[in-house]
């Protein structure tokens, strides 16, 4: 507008100044305001007036000096100190707002826009009890006011009462049904008490009131992503981005669902997208390194969470996730400081506890490993994991009822909890329970692991009780080559049933198994497959012929050396002038109980003083031993000359004895028959049972144990006397 006539009277002016003021022409109200202040400088409606058109223009600086000069005019205005409070929130000068308001409401007790704003600073504050109080002051002076009544909802979200805030959010709808702010609020609070549906229909609500509303579009996709409708959350994502590109929380909840979906290089593009929008975000940085961590770049993890914690030094998850990163890089005592770090910020944490126990087994400290899951548990009675680990733990001490007794609280929370009833499976079977502990052993397929694992197959599953004659039957080989070996000897009893048997094994192992009795067929894993008619995984046939102890199919040899092999392999050796012993001391050094079950050669020395030729059985040495290998010539090696385990069974079947861990050569000897000793570990794999020097699955084997010190030390010696009567 232009320059305001000179005859026009100030109450004229000011009721222009109303006009443009309900007009929105805020620039308009400054300026008349202005004109009328500078004729009348103590006129407190054209200063308050001046003080809230300020505010809204971004002036909040100017807006606080003008509230200021209206309330030296009129001190007792509670509608101007109200104002002025508001401002000061804006401002986030939060305490400051506080004692605003509170001067407004000596003026006006009952004022119940005062009472809810100061609600909201309060919330500001963390204050939450005072917070609800001011709404309830609020409700009592105005019982149907809405936004108070909502804002209500968010406080009692913030103090977890989520049914109460849910209430509510209704009342403050049942008055204002059309307030898209509230029913997002609503389905917020849905979603954390996982009515996932309900929700949707809520965030629905919303946009069809207020189509361009972004917040509802990013926790829609969070809703999505929940009820795995993945591709509609990322739409719904991909909605609120393109209403706010720069929208953080969009950027990273996007990212999260394609990390959900193993898409993970996308998910990390859009976490990088979220941190240059918002630098100092910790969240992002924690959300990239958990993709990382899941991609196993964990170097690139632990860098990522650092990240986080430069930003937020007691960032709980992150010093907890930070843990699981150095646990996986085995950096044990690092791991453990970290976690001690999370509980130090947060000291009812039970995840960090449960994280901490698996890191203190690790370190073989397994009282307090005991005791991590036992605070972790006290806290959170109905913590799965931890259960499930205190009972894996409490297997690992050999205190099986109590392990077992965790397993089914476990499952008394999760009665479909797949690691509790795999874990319970393991121990079952450990303590000699076959029949039982072979049932619950199907649960590995619905575990992490075995849900990758799992081969999906058009045809039925045989568990033994389809009668199978006439019918071709796959069998097919699942985890390690040990384990392969151990378990091909059901092939012939499937055989023997009528069936014709395919049997699908590691490459290494299909020139071996032609040698078994009863398939028709050996074929590699991963080539083409003939027809068949069912099928079933090697370790799921003790189940399908429901094998106890006394069962077993115990008659060895079942794998053989061709003929023509052991003669070269004789060869090679050299004529026969004394006992022949091989040795494998390592399996795969990938494998996650290898530090457990390998022994270092340094260990096995006092052995090598014996009158006997003795052979390297290991196709790969490791990394720690090569160079100790290389220095003695009392250790036959054959190196590449092993190129699969045909060639290792011929050496074998030259040999008059094979000392080894508990790694597949030792499966090796046994199913062919060849007196093998084998180390275990204190407490040992499932399959090697307790407390005896012999095992039911091979005849020829012979066990030696870890005692309760856990060390190989006291071994040595108990083989060294036995190959003394050998």
């Amino acid at each position: 507008m232009g320059p305001m006539r000179s005859n026009v009277t100030l109450s004229e002016a000011l009721r222009l100044a109303y006009s443009a003021f309900d007009a929105g022409r805020l620039r308009d109200v400054e300026q008349i305001c202005q004109h009328i202040v500078a004729a009348k400088a103590d006129h407190f409606d054209a200063l308050h007036l001046l003080a809230v058109a300020q505010s809204r223009l971004g002036k909040k600086t100017a807006a606080l000096a003008s509230y200021d000069r209206a309330l030296a005019v009129r001190p007792d205005s509670a509608e101007a100190l109200c104002n002025r409070a508001i401002t000061l929130h804006q401002l986030e000068r939060f305490e400051e707002a506080v004692a605003t308001y509170d001067r407004a409401l000596i003026v006006q007790p009952d004022y119940a826009e005062a009472l809810s704003n100061r609600g909201n600073t309060l919330r500001e504050l963390k204050r939450f009890e005072e917070a609800l109080a001011s709404y309830d002051s609020a409700l009592a002076a105005r019982p149907n006011y809405a936004d108070a009544l909502s804002n209500r909802g968010n406080i009692l979200r913030d103090l977890n009462r989520l049914g109460e805030a849910l209430a509510s959010y209704d009342r403050a709808l049942a008055l204002q049904p059309d307030s898209a702010l509230t029913l997002s609020n609503r389905g917020v609070v849905l979603h954390e008490l996982e009515r996932f549906e309900e929700a949707l229909v809520s965030y629905n609500r919303a946009l069809a009131l207020q189509p361009g509303f972004a917040e509802v579009y990013s926790n829609r996709g969070n809703t999505l992503s929940e009820l795995k409708r993945y591709d509609e959350a990322l739409a719904s994502y991909d909605r609120a981005l393109a209403l706010r590109p720069d929208y953080v929380e969009a950027l990273s909840n996007r990212a999260n669902t394609l990390r959900t979906l193993k898409r993970f290089e996308e998910a990390l593009a859009g976490y990088d997208r979220a941190l240059a929008a918002r630098p100092r975000d910790p969240e992002v940085p924690f959300n990239r390194g958990n993709a990382l961590h899941e991609m196993r770049r964990f170097e690139e993890a632990l860098a990522s969470y650092d990240r986080a914690l430069t930003m937020r030094p007691h960032y709980a998850e992150a010093l907890s996730n930070r843990g699981n990163t150095l646990q996986s890089l085995r950096r044990f005592e690092e791991a453990l400081a970290s976690y001690d770090r999370a509980l130090a910020a947060r000291p009812d944490y039970a995840q960090a506890l449960s994280n901490r126990g698996s890191v203190l087994r690790d370190l073989k400290r397994y009282d307090e490993a005991l005791a991590s899951y036992d605070r972790a548990i006290a806290i959170d009675p109905d913590h799965a994991e931890a259960l499930i680990n205190r009972g894996n733990i409490l297997t690992e001490m050999k205190q099986f009822e109590e392990a077992l007794a965790s397993y089914a609280r476990a499952l008394a929370v999760e009665r479909h909890s797949a690691e509790a009833h795999f874990n319970e499976a393991i121990c079952r079977i450990l303590i000699g329970d076959l029949e039982r502990g072979f049932e619950k052993y199907e649960w590995r397929w619905e575990s992490r692991q075995g849900k990758k694992d799992k081969r999906s197959f058009a045809q039925p599953l045989w568990l033994g009780a389809d009668d199978v004659a006439d019918k071709t039957v796959l069998l097919h080989a699942e985890q390690g080559l040990g384990d392969t070996i151990q378990f091909c000897r059901y092939a012939p009893l499937v055989a023997a049933r009528g069936a014709r048997v395919i049997l699908e094994v590691q490459d290494p192992l299909r020139t071996l198994m032609t040698s078994l009795i009863g398939p028709e067929k050996i074929i590699a894993k991963g080539g083409p497959l003939p027809a068949f008619d069912m099928h079933c995984p090697l370790l799921s046939l003790p189940l399908a012929f429901r094998t106890r102890l006394e069962t077993i199919p115990a008659v060895t040899p079942y794998l053989h050396a061709s003929p023509q092999s052991i003669v070269d392999w004789q060869a090679r050796l050299g004529p026969a002038r004394r006992p022949a012993i091989g040795l494998s001391w390592s399996g795969q050094t990938t494998h996650p109980n290898n530090p457990n079950r390998a022994i270092r050669l340094d260990a096995l020395l006092p052995l090598l003083d014996f009158d006997a030729t003795f052979v390297n059985l290991q196709k790969h040495v490791p990394t720690g031993d090569a160079a100790l290998l290389k220095e003695r010539g009392d250790i036959l090696q054959f190196g590449d000359a092993l190129r699969d385990f045909s060639d290792t069974a011929a050496l074998v079947a030259n040999l008059d004895l094979v000392i080894s861990v508990d790694t597949s050569v030792a499966h090796l000897a046994g199913a062919m028959g060849k007196p093998v000793w084998i180390l275990l570990a204190y407490a040992p794999d499932w399959r090697w049972l307790l407390d005896r020097d012999d095992s039911p699955w091979y005849p020829t084997a012979r066990l030696f144990r870890q005692d309760a010190s856990r060390k190989w030390d006291a071994v040595i010696p108990r083989i060294r006397a036995a190959l003394s009567d050998f």
